[in-house]
């Protein structure tokens, strides 16, 4: 592997898990700096709470996207010295913050305010129980689409995140998402099931969300990325300031084109994706879109040891 292309990948909300990033921070000065700038940037024990938990304040959202991020940087600093220079990066949904961050587009403590905000922006956008999310597995995304316009009858239901060919989550007022699950199930998908989450993200509810946000990123210091960037809501390479912004702002209500982003990817010849952060969702996306690339994952010690190892290998 040690010649084959690399593109690093993030996780998104939904990764997070008591415990993350504990070891690395125990075991490496960079990864315990990481954890520290985070809880200084935002005045209160982040690492704590990734640590310790406990989990259901972990999961709230304005506390979730700045705890994965985090995780994930933390890893990113500990695996950059130990493998070969990445020629890609992405990140699904709130990953693409982490992205940005791996290709200097903007500072870690800024992109850990910015994203805390994104996440209670979001978290405040729709009242509990007035927007939901769904899963639709097996079934092509065609059909999703139609089965959402049918769904819809004046209400929101659309598309939020095109996971890969097995997976597309849809998202929007939640009597109209039960709709659809209802229609899918009916019209041939090998599952339709609604997903407990905390608000209906990346379709059109989120509007008022994206409109806050937009004065935080106009602040944001920005450079010219280090390492193209390929965004979720155009599934194109970034490399400048101002479309990274335009990006980043557009995909608070867009659909995460992820399937699309790793063929992208595969066309500009990557062979290896290595996951940055906790879990191995990407890595599971990554087999229903192409098994014939290798994913390797660094979320803790155990993890880097492997993916170090693997990368040491003749290609």
């Amino acid at each position: 592997m040690i010649n084959s292309k690399i593109a690093l990948i993030f996780p998104g909300q939904g990764s997070q898990v008591v415990g993350m990033g504990k070891d690395l921070a125990e075991k490496y000065p960079v990864a315990r700096q990481t954890f520290q700038e985070a809880d200084d940037a935002l005045g209160y024990k982040l690492s704590q709470l990734c640590f310790e938990g406990p989990e259901e304040q972990l999961r709230l959202t304005e506390i979730t996207q700045p705890a994965i991020l985090t995780t994930s940087i933390a890893a990113l600093r500990v695996l950059e010295t130990r493998v070969p220079k990445p020629c890609y990066v992405a990140g699904h949904s709130l990953g693409e913050y982490s992205a940005h961050v791996a290709s200097g587009t903007f500072s870690f403590a800024d992109a850990v305010r910015t994203v805390r905000n994104r996440g209670k922006y979001m978290q405040e956008a729709v009242p509990v129980g007035v927007g939901t999310m769904a899963a639709i597995l097996g079934m092509e995304f065609e059909k999703i689409a139609g089965v959402c316009r049918d769904a819809a009858q004046g209400e929101v239901c659309s598309p939020a995140n095109i996971n890969s060919p097995e997976q597309v989550v849809i998202s929007g007022h939640t009597a109209a998402v039960e709709r659809a699950a209802k229609l899918a199930d009916e019209r041939g998908a090998k599952r339709a099931k609604l997903l407990p989450v905390s608000a209906p993200f990346h379709c059109l509810l989120m509007k008022p969300a994206q409109d806050r946000l937009e004065e935080d990123l106009k602040k944001l210091t920005m450079h010219k990325s280090v390492y193209p960037v390929a965004c979720n809501v155009d599934a194109e390479l970034v490399d400048d300031d101002l479309r990274t912004l335009d990006t980043l702002l557009r995909q608070v209500t867009g659909s995460v084109r992820w399937d699309q982003c790793m063929r992208l990817l595969i066309g500009q010849g990557v062979e290896t994706f290595i996951e940055v952060g906790p879990g191995k969702v990407l890595c599971g996306l990554m087999r229903q879109i192409d098994r014939s690339k290798s994913c390797l994952n660094v979320g803790d010690e155990a993890s880097l040891e492997k993916t170090v190892e693997s990368l040491s290998k003749p290609a």
